[in-house]
């Protein structure tokens, strides 16, 4: 069914169902995402994609497009908001982007970049995490997690099912977990997979750290920005 929303102020005609998330990319306005993965079950785990739908602060990737929504993207109030969640995900964790295997290649480093991060406004809290090198072939670096849960969600034993990835804990003792046995049993596409997954970098493939030189890794030429909007455009 054909229906009609006000994004930023303009009218846009879409598909009703299809979540906002996309309507918003394949209109030409860019909305930041983390825990999001098109095609995927929205998690909303981080609320960088946080809008105003209706006058209510909601994470787009969640919600659904129906007639004669009013959803504000780039208003001063909920573009802070965005910039504030991001800086929160930096100031939780220990993120030095020059020293890190994803760099280039990190969806957070990205958006923080496209938000107009210079430095987060929160204290950084330098968090005690330990790594996990257990698994033959993932080395696990919780530092730099932020809990999307997207490996969580995303990648499971192909042969049970049964989920690779967990999380232990609670708040500020919360923490990545890997089952090695199934990690180990993973074949190397699925390894790459998820890498890949992960928006930061907490899940790393041993002995091809570093594999993509400067210049050439994702985001060293376009812009996060780009790449969402010419994908939508395709």
């Amino acid at each position: 069914m054909t229906i009609q929303i006000e994004l930023d102020g303009v009218a846009v005609t879409t598909e009703e169902g299809r979540n906002l998330v996309d309507v918003a990319g394949q209109s030409g306005v860019y909305v930041p995402t983390l825990c999001y993965l098109e095609g995927k079950p929205a998690l909303g785990t981080c609320r960088a994609c946080s809008v105003k739908v209706n006058g209510r602060v909601v994470p787009a990737c969640t919600v659904t497009v129906t007639d004669g929504m009013r959803v504000e993207v780039n208003e001063p109030e909920t573009t802070d908001m965005r910039k504030a969640l991001v800086e929160i995900l930096f100031s939780e964790g220990n993120h030095n982007c020059p020293s890190c295997e994803k760099s280039g290649r990190c969806t957070l480093q990205a958006v923080g970049y496209e938000v107009g991060m210079m430095v987060s406004r929160f204290p950084y809290q330098f968090p005690e995490r330990v790594q996990d090198h257990a698994s033959e072939t993932i080395w696990l670096e919780r530092d730099r997690c932020i809990f999307c849960q997207r490996c969580v969600e995303f990648v499971r034993d192909r042969a049970t099912g049964k989920k690779i990835f967990s999380i232990s804990g609670r708040g500020t003792n919360a923490r990545i977990e890997i089952d090695v046995e199934l990690a180990n049993a993973m074949p190397p596409e699925q390894v790459e997979e998820a890498v890949a997954i992960c928006p930061v970098g907490t899940i790393i493939e041993k002995q091809v750290g570093y594999d993509d030189p400067i210049g050439q890794r994702l985001y060293d030429i376009e812009s996060i920005r780009d790449r969402v909007l010419e994908g939508h455009a395709e």
